[in-house]
Protein backbone atom coordinates (compact mmCIF):
# COMPACT_ATOMS: atom_id res chain seq x y z
CA UNK A 1 0.00 0.00 0.00
CA UNK A 2 1.12 3.78 -0.52
CA UNK A 3 2.19 5.61 2.21
CA UNK A 4 -0.60 7.91 2.40
CA UNK A 5 -0.18 11.75 2.23
CA UNK A 6 -2.00 13.75 4.70
CA UNK A 7 -2.97 16.96 4.21
CA UNK A 8 -2.02 18.82 7.45
CA UNK A 9 0.93 16.93 8.29
CA UNK A 10 1.88 17.91 4.49
CA UNK A 11 1.77 21.42 5.68
CA UNK A 12 4.12 20.53 8.82
CA UNK A 13 7.64 21.51 7.82
CA UNK A 14 10.52 18.97 9.42
CA UNK A 15 11.15 20.66 12.79
CA UNK A 16 14.72 22.08 12.95
CA UNK A 17 15.58 21.84 16.27
CA UNK A 18 15.35 18.34 16.16
CA UNK A 19 18.51 17.66 14.02
CA UNK A 20 20.47 19.83 17.34
CA UNK A 21 18.40 17.57 19.97
CA UNK A 22 19.26 14.20 18.36
CA UNK A 23 22.87 15.70 18.04
CA UNK A 24 22.47 16.46 21.43
CA UNK A 25 21.34 13.58 23.00
CA UNK A 26 24.24 11.29 20.98
CA UNK A 27 26.65 13.45 22.52
CA UNK A 28 25.27 13.12 26.12
CA UNK A 29 25.38 9.43 25.26
CA UNK A 30 28.74 9.23 24.90
CA UNK A 31 29.69 10.84 27.71
CA UNK A 32 29.86 14.51 27.32
CA UNK A 33 29.01 17.11 29.03
CA UNK A 34 26.36 19.34 27.23
CA UNK A 35 25.38 22.44 28.37
CA UNK A 36 22.13 23.39 27.56
CA UNK A 37 20.28 26.89 26.49
CA UNK A 38 18.30 25.03 23.76
CA UNK A 39 14.76 25.10 25.31
CA UNK A 40 13.05 27.31 27.40
CA UNK A 41 12.39 25.21 29.90
CA UNK A 42 12.90 26.32 33.30
CA UNK A 43 15.02 25.09 35.65
CA UNK A 44 13.34 25.89 39.03
CA UNK A 45 10.33 24.49 40.84
CA UNK A 46 6.69 25.90 41.91
CA UNK A 47 6.80 27.90 45.50
CA UNK A 48 6.59 25.32 48.23
CA UNK A 49 3.08 27.10 49.03
CA UNK A 50 1.73 25.69 45.06
CA UNK A 51 3.01 22.01 45.93
CA UNK A 52 1.60 21.97 49.39
CA UNK A 53 -1.84 23.19 47.67
CA UNK A 54 -1.77 20.69 44.97
CA UNK A 55 -1.06 17.75 48.03
CA UNK A 56 -3.68 18.87 50.03
CA UNK A 57 -6.22 18.83 47.01
CA UNK A 58 -5.19 15.69 45.63
CA UNK A 59 -6.17 14.04 48.84
CA UNK A 60 -9.64 14.90 48.10
CA UNK A 61 -11.09 11.97 45.96
CA UNK A 62 -13.35 14.34 44.58
CA UNK A 63 -10.92 16.01 43.05
CA UNK A 64 -10.37 13.21 40.76
CA UNK A 65 -13.70 13.53 38.69
CA UNK A 66 -13.69 15.00 35.45
CA UNK A 67 -12.63 18.92 35.84
CA UNK A 68 -14.83 22.19 33.69
CA UNK A 69 -12.78 22.90 30.09
CA UNK A 70 -13.24 26.51 31.03
CA UNK A 71 -11.39 25.88 34.21
CA UNK A 72 -13.04 26.09 37.86
CA UNK A 73 -14.62 29.55 38.92
CA UNK A 74 -12.36 30.42 41.46
CA UNK A 75 -9.31 30.29 39.08
CA UNK A 76 -11.07 32.28 36.51
CA UNK A 77 -11.91 34.65 39.64
CA UNK A 78 -8.49 34.78 40.53
CA UNK A 79 -7.06 35.82 37.27
CA UNK A 80 -9.43 38.38 37.07
CA UNK A 81 -7.59 39.19 39.87
CA UNK A 82 -4.40 39.36 38.69
CA UNK A 83 -5.17 41.62 35.94
CA UNK A 84 -7.36 44.22 37.91
CA UNK A 85 -4.34 44.57 40.15
CA UNK A 86 -1.55 44.12 37.29
CA UNK A 87 -2.90 45.98 34.62
CA UNK A 88 -5.55 48.00 35.74
CA UNK A 89 -7.86 45.46 33.39
CA UNK A 90 -11.37 44.48 34.94
CA UNK A 91 -12.57 41.29 33.08
CA UNK A 92 -15.86 39.27 33.20
CA UNK A 93 -14.68 35.96 34.64
CA UNK A 94 -17.69 34.29 33.67
CA UNK A 95 -17.20 35.42 29.80
CA UNK A 96 -13.99 37.07 29.52
CA UNK A 97 -11.48 34.44 30.80
CA UNK A 98 -11.02 30.70 30.00
CA UNK A 99 -8.28 28.17 31.17
CA UNK A 100 -6.27 26.03 28.97
CA UNK A 101 -3.41 23.90 28.78
CA UNK A 102 -0.68 26.12 28.87
CA UNK A 103 -1.13 29.07 26.39
CA UNK A 104 0.26 26.90 23.41
CA UNK A 105 -2.98 24.93 23.68
CA UNK A 106 -5.25 28.05 23.89
CA UNK A 107 -3.74 29.87 20.65
CA UNK A 108 -4.16 26.46 18.77
CA UNK A 109 -7.66 25.73 19.56
CA UNK A 110 -8.66 29.33 18.98
CA UNK A 111 -6.92 28.82 15.72
CA UNK A 112 -9.26 25.77 14.72
CA UNK A 113 -12.62 27.88 16.09
CA UNK A 114 -12.05 30.78 14.37
CA UNK A 115 -10.37 29.68 11.10
CA UNK A 116 -11.28 28.54 7.73
CA UNK A 117 -9.55 27.30 4.80
CA UNK A 118 -8.01 29.27 2.81
CA UNK A 119 -7.98 32.82 5.73
CA UNK A 120 -5.62 34.80 6.03
CA UNK A 121 -3.18 35.19 9.29
CA UNK A 122 -0.79 37.98 10.14
CA UNK A 123 2.19 36.08 12.33
CA UNK A 124 5.12 37.82 13.64
CA UNK A 125 8.23 36.00 12.26
CA UNK A 126 10.47 35.31 13.82
CA UNK A 127 8.00 33.33 16.26
CA UNK A 128 7.36 31.08 18.67
CA UNK A 129 6.12 27.97 16.10
CA UNK A 130 2.92 28.16 17.67
CA UNK A 131 2.06 31.70 16.36
CA UNK A 132 1.92 30.48 12.72
CA UNK A 133 1.38 26.80 12.75
CA UNK A 134 -1.47 26.63 14.83
CA UNK A 135 -3.22 28.42 11.93
CA UNK A 136 -1.28 26.42 9.22
CA UNK A 137 -3.06 23.03 10.73
CA UNK A 138 -6.23 24.98 11.14
CA UNK A 139 -5.78 25.46 7.11
CA UNK A 140 -5.47 29.44 7.19
CA UNK A 141 -2.61 30.91 4.70
CA UNK A 142 -0.05 32.70 6.50
CA UNK A 143 1.24 36.02 5.63
CA UNK A 144 4.82 36.65 7.95
CA UNK A 145 4.83 39.98 9.28
CA UNK A 146 8.92 40.42 10.00
CA UNK A 147 9.25 41.72 13.95
CA UNK A 148 12.75 42.44 14.39
CA UNK A 149 14.39 44.79 16.37
CA UNK A 150 15.05 46.76 13.33
CA UNK A 151 12.05 46.92 11.33
CA UNK A 152 9.03 49.42 12.05
CA UNK A 153 6.55 46.83 13.04
CA UNK A 154 3.22 49.48 12.21
CA UNK A 155 4.22 49.49 8.75
CA UNK A 156 5.32 45.72 8.22
CA UNK A 157 1.52 45.29 9.64
CA UNK A 158 -0.09 47.99 7.19
CA UNK A 159 2.35 46.90 4.43
CA UNK A 160 0.68 43.00 4.87
CA UNK A 161 -2.40 44.03 5.24
CA UNK A 162 -2.53 46.07 1.95
CA UNK A 163 -1.01 43.23 -0.49
CA UNK A 164 -3.35 40.42 1.57
CA UNK A 165 -5.85 39.16 -0.26
CA UNK A 166 -8.51 38.33 1.45
CA UNK A 167 -8.59 41.15 4.25
CA UNK A 168 -6.49 38.79 7.06
CA UNK A 169 -8.81 37.54 9.88
CA UNK A 170 -6.47 38.02 12.43
CA UNK A 171 -3.07 39.04 13.70
CA UNK A 172 -0.77 37.32 16.29
CA UNK A 173 1.19 39.61 18.35
CA UNK A 174 4.09 38.32 21.19
CA UNK A 175 5.30 41.38 23.31
CA UNK A 176 8.15 40.72 25.01
CA UNK A 177 8.44 38.02 22.11
CA UNK A 178 9.42 34.21 22.07
CA UNK A 179 12.75 34.40 20.69
CA UNK A 180 13.62 38.17 20.35
CA UNK A 181 12.93 39.59 23.44
CA UNK A 182 11.84 42.59 21.65
CA UNK A 183 9.22 44.83 23.98
CA UNK A 184 6.68 47.26 23.39
CA UNK A 185 4.91 50.15 24.53
CA UNK A 186 1.18 50.77 25.68
CA UNK A 187 1.37 53.50 22.58
CA UNK A 188 2.35 50.94 20.53
CA UNK A 189 -1.03 48.77 21.82
CA UNK A 190 -2.88 51.75 21.05
CA UNK A 191 -2.02 52.22 17.15
CA UNK A 192 -2.47 48.45 16.60
CA UNK A 193 -5.94 48.17 18.41
CA UNK A 194 -7.58 51.28 16.88
CA UNK A 195 -5.33 49.90 13.03
CA UNK A 196 -7.25 46.64 14.24
CA UNK A 197 -10.47 47.61 14.52
CA UNK A 198 -10.15 50.00 11.36
CA UNK A 199 -9.90 46.79 9.03
CA UNK A 200 -11.76 44.20 11.31
CA UNK A 201 -8.80 42.29 12.48
CA UNK A 202 -8.87 40.07 15.18
CA UNK A 203 -5.88 40.34 17.63
CA UNK A 204 -4.53 37.79 19.38
CA UNK A 205 -1.46 38.70 22.03
CA UNK A 206 0.59 36.05 23.68
CA UNK A 207 2.10 37.62 26.73
CA UNK A 208 3.55 34.27 28.42
CA UNK A 209 6.65 36.75 29.47
CA UNK A 210 4.40 39.49 31.52
CA UNK A 211 6.58 39.03 34.36
CA UNK A 212 9.96 38.51 33.25
CA UNK A 213 11.29 41.66 32.38
CA UNK A 214 14.05 43.97 33.65
CA UNK A 215 13.25 47.01 32.94
CA UNK A 216 9.73 48.73 32.13
CA UNK A 217 6.84 46.06 33.13
CA UNK A 218 5.71 44.95 29.63
CA UNK A 219 2.00 46.19 29.36
CA UNK A 220 -1.23 44.54 28.34
CA UNK A 221 -3.05 45.16 25.06
CA UNK A 222 -6.23 44.70 27.03
CA UNK A 223 -5.05 48.45 29.18
CA UNK A 224 -5.66 50.10 25.55
CA UNK A 225 -9.57 51.32 25.33
CA UNK A 226 -11.98 49.20 22.72
CA UNK A 227 -9.61 46.74 22.37
CA UNK A 228 -12.05 43.92 24.29
CA UNK A 229 -13.50 44.68 21.01
CA UNK A 230 -11.00 42.71 18.83
CA UNK A 231 -8.48 41.23 21.34
CA UNK A 232 -7.80 38.03 23.15
CA UNK A 233 -4.61 37.67 25.28
CA UNK A 234 -3.05 34.96 26.08
CA UNK A 235 -1.06 34.39 29.77
CA UNK A 236 0.31 31.36 30.86
CA UNK A 237 1.88 30.09 34.89
CA UNK A 238 4.68 28.12 33.32
CA UNK A 239 7.18 30.94 33.61
CA UNK A 240 5.86 33.31 35.78
CA UNK A 241 5.54 30.23 38.61
CA UNK A 242 7.54 27.95 37.33
CA UNK A 243 5.05 25.75 36.22
CA UNK A 244 5.42 24.69 32.53
CA UNK A 245 4.94 21.07 33.31
CA UNK A 246 1.76 21.86 34.83
CA UNK A 247 0.15 23.07 31.60
CA UNK A 248 -1.66 25.81 32.90
CA UNK A 249 -2.31 28.84 30.99
CA UNK A 250 -5.12 31.75 30.03
CA UNK A 251 -7.06 33.36 27.60
CA UNK A 252 -8.76 36.64 28.56
CA UNK A 253 -10.65 38.87 26.27
CA UNK A 254 -12.94 39.72 24.11
CA UNK A 255 -16.43 37.36 24.92
CA UNK A 256 -16.81 36.51 21.53
CA UNK A 257 -13.57 34.69 20.59
CA UNK A 258 -13.64 33.29 24.60
CA UNK A 259 -17.41 31.56 23.60
CA UNK A 260 -15.70 30.44 20.54
CA UNK A 261 -12.16 29.12 22.31
CA UNK A 262 -15.19 27.58 24.75
CA UNK A 263 -16.94 25.54 22.64
CA UNK A 264 -14.01 24.10 21.08
CA UNK A 265 -12.43 22.85 24.33
CA UNK A 266 -16.03 21.54 25.57
CA UNK A 267 -15.16 19.07 22.61
CA UNK A 268 -12.27 17.86 23.18
CA UNK A 269 -10.99 18.11 26.74
CA UNK A 270 -12.66 18.04 30.25
CA UNK A 271 -10.04 20.55 31.28
CA UNK A 272 -6.84 20.61 33.67
CA UNK A 273 -7.28 18.22 36.58
CA UNK A 274 -8.75 20.08 39.51
CA UNK A 275 -5.86 19.82 41.94
CA UNK A 276 -3.34 21.51 39.10
CA UNK A 277 -6.56 24.17 38.80
CA UNK A 278 -6.31 24.52 43.10
CA UNK A 279 -2.76 25.16 43.21
CA UNK A 280 -2.76 27.88 40.33
CA UNK A 281 -5.27 29.51 42.21
CA UNK A 282 -2.80 29.48 45.22
CA UNK A 283 -0.47 30.56 43.02
CA UNK A 284 -2.23 34.00 41.75
CA UNK A 285 -4.03 34.30 44.90
CA UNK A 286 -0.82 34.12 47.52
CA UNK A 287 2.62 35.31 48.40
CA UNK A 288 4.01 37.01 45.13
CA UNK A 289 7.53 36.85 46.19
CA UNK A 290 8.50 34.02 43.93
CA UNK A 291 7.97 36.37 40.98
CA UNK A 292 10.51 38.69 41.74
CA UNK A 293 13.14 35.72 42.70
CA UNK A 294 12.62 34.49 39.49
CA UNK A 295 13.41 37.86 37.68
CA UNK A 296 16.16 38.44 39.56
CA UNK A 297 17.70 34.87 38.76
CA UNK A 298 16.87 35.62 35.21
CA UNK A 299 18.64 38.95 35.68
CA UNK A 300 21.55 37.47 36.96
CA UNK A 301 22.12 34.84 34.71
CA UNK A 302 21.59 37.28 31.77
CA UNK A 303 24.09 39.84 32.90
CA UNK A 304 26.97 36.70 33.19
CA UNK A 305 25.94 35.26 29.78
CA UNK A 306 26.09 38.70 28.09
CA UNK A 307 29.12 40.07 29.73
CA UNK A 308 31.18 36.85 29.32
CA UNK A 309 30.73 36.39 25.89
CA UNK A 310 30.90 40.34 25.12
CA UNK A 311 34.16 39.80 26.78
CA UNK A 312 35.01 36.44 24.52
CA UNK A 313 34.62 38.73 21.17
CA UNK A 314 30.58 37.46 20.82
CA UNK A 315 28.70 40.64 20.70
CA UNK A 316 25.46 39.81 22.05
CA UNK A 317 22.51 42.87 23.05
CA UNK A 318 21.34 42.63 26.78
CA UNK A 319 17.67 41.39 26.19
CA UNK A 320 15.09 43.99 28.40
CA UNK A 321 12.36 40.92 29.14
CA UNK A 322 11.94 36.76 28.44
CA UNK A 323 14.69 34.41 30.15
CA UNK A 324 15.76 33.98 26.46
CA UNK A 325 19.36 35.85 24.72
CA UNK A 326 18.96 36.61 21.10
CA UNK A 327 22.65 36.64 19.56
CA UNK A 328 23.53 37.58 16.48
CA UNK A 329 26.20 34.89 14.74
CA UNK A 330 29.33 35.89 14.91
CA UNK A 331 30.62 37.85 11.62
CA UNK A 332 33.52 35.39 11.08
CA UNK A 333 30.28 32.09 11.06
CA UNK A 334 27.56 34.21 9.39
CA UNK A 335 28.05 32.11 6.17
CA UNK A 336 27.32 28.41 7.94
CA UNK A 337 23.40 30.10 8.90
CA UNK A 338 22.51 29.43 12.21
CA UNK A 339 21.53 25.61 11.81
CA UNK A 340 25.19 24.91 11.07
CA UNK A 341 26.69 27.14 13.76
CA UNK A 342 24.51 25.89 16.07
CA UNK A 343 26.01 22.12 15.30
CA UNK A 344 29.53 23.59 15.03
CA UNK A 345 28.80 25.18 18.87
CA UNK A 346 27.32 21.97 20.53
CA UNK A 347 30.55 19.88 18.26
CA UNK A 348 33.16 22.62 19.71
CA UNK A 349 32.20 24.01 23.09
CA UNK A 350 29.74 21.41 24.27
CA UNK A 351 26.95 24.14 24.19
CA UNK A 352 23.77 23.79 22.85
CA UNK A 353 21.58 26.58 21.59
CA UNK A 354 18.26 26.96 19.45
CA UNK A 355 18.94 27.78 15.84
CA UNK A 356 17.05 31.25 14.83
CA UNK A 357 15.96 29.78 11.40
CA UNK A 358 13.78 27.36 13.65
CA UNK A 359 11.67 30.53 14.62
CA UNK A 360 11.17 31.50 10.69
CA UNK A 361 13.45 32.68 7.73
CA UNK A 362 14.18 36.26 9.97
CA UNK A 363 15.52 34.32 12.68
CA UNK A 364 18.27 33.42 10.35
CA UNK A 365 21.65 35.25 11.27
CA UNK A 366 20.67 34.40 15.25
CA UNK A 367 20.77 31.46 18.00
CA UNK A 368 18.53 31.71 20.92
CA UNK A 369 19.96 31.13 24.37
CA UNK A 370 17.53 30.27 27.27
CA UNK A 371 18.77 31.36 30.54
CA UNK A 372 18.21 27.94 31.89
CA UNK A 373 21.24 26.92 33.36
CA UNK A 374 22.56 28.31 36.98
CA UNK A 375 25.20 30.82 36.75
CA UNK A 376 28.28 28.01 37.46
CA UNK A 377 26.78 26.38 34.56
CA UNK A 378 26.64 29.53 32.51
CA UNK A 379 30.32 30.88 33.42
CA UNK A 380 31.35 27.08 32.38
CA UNK A 381 29.68 27.66 29.06
CA UNK A 382 30.77 30.95 28.37
CA UNK A 383 34.73 29.76 28.61
CA UNK A 384 33.80 26.72 26.44
CA UNK A 385 32.72 29.65 23.82
CA UNK A 386 35.83 31.70 24.51
CA UNK A 387 38.30 28.87 23.97
CA UNK A 388 36.27 27.54 20.79
CA UNK A 389 35.79 31.10 19.11
CA UNK A 390 39.68 31.73 20.00
CA UNK A 391 40.75 27.96 18.17
CA UNK A 392 38.84 29.49 15.10
CA UNK A 393 40.63 32.79 15.33
CA UNK A 394 44.20 30.82 15.47
CA UNK A 395 42.47 28.95 12.11
CA UNK A 396 41.71 31.91 10.37
CA UNK A 397 45.20 33.52 10.62
CA UNK A 398 47.07 30.61 9.90
CA UNK A 399 44.95 29.74 6.28
CA UNK A 400 45.35 33.72 5.86
CA UNK A 401 49.21 33.18 6.21
CA UNK A 402 49.32 30.19 4.05
CA UNK A 403 47.37 32.00 1.35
Amino acid sequence: MREPQFHRIRRLPPYVFSEVNAMKAAARAAGRDIIDFGMGNPDQPASDAVVDKLIEAIKDPKTHRYSTSRGIPGLRRAQAAYYARRFGVTLDPETEIIATLGSKEGLANLAQAITAPGDVILAPNPSYPIHAYGFIIAGASIRHVPMTPKTDLMAELAHAVQHSVPVPTAMVLNFPSNPTALTVDLDFYKEVVAFARRHEIFILSDLAYAEIFFDQPPPSILEVDGAKDVAVEFTSMSKTYNMPGWRMGFAAGNSTLIAALARIKSYLDYGAFTPIQVAAVEALNGDQSSIDATRHRYRERRDVLVKGLTAAGWQIPSPPATMFVWAPIPERFHNLGSLEFSKLLLTEAGVAVAPGIGFGEYGEGYVRLGLVENRQRIRQAVRSIKAFLARASKSETAERAVA
